[in-house]
């Protein structure tokens, strides 16, 4: 039986998720900021290859950001109708909200994945200049 307090648990966690999303983006937008400008003066192919990286990564944190504003939606909903006692339907409810919270933190694994590749790259390159001052 779901009682209110079930999907209310959930609204700091989605809270906090979507604040770490929200510094993410952030981020990423400031540095896409800086590559382009850096871009228009240099027009070095590396800096539009991390733009091209950062755009898919904030369309990325765009689509965690949904499922977890979804998610946050769809626990209120429940709790609405808990609170008018349709209960199975609150109960779905709250599952899809679970199941939207699940696929914004699948894709945020993705993303994190693609932040670790871009990184990579990055460290060989500098692998690669200690080789040839040595």
């Amino acid at each position: 039986m779901l009682d209110l307090t079930t999907p209310s648990l959930l609204f700091a966690a989605i809270s906090l998720i979507l604040l770490a999303y929200t510094n993410r983006f952030v981020s990423y937008a400031a540095l896409v900021r800086a590559l382009k400008e850096k871009h228009e003066q240099t027009n070095d192919p590396r800096d539009a290859a991390q733009i091209a990286n950062l755009r898919k990564r904030l369309y990325l944190i765009r689509s965690m950001q949904m499922l977890g504003i979804g998610s946050f939606i769809l626990c209120v909903f429940s709790m609405f109708f808990i609170y008018v006692s349709l209960q199975i339907v609150a109960a779905w409810i709250f599952g899809i909200a679970l199941l939207l919270l699940a696929a914004s933190l699948c894709v945020c694994a993705w993303e994190i994945n693609i932040s670790v590749k871009a990184l990579e790259i990055h460290l060989q390159d500098i692998g690669s200049k200690e080789k040839l001052k040595r």
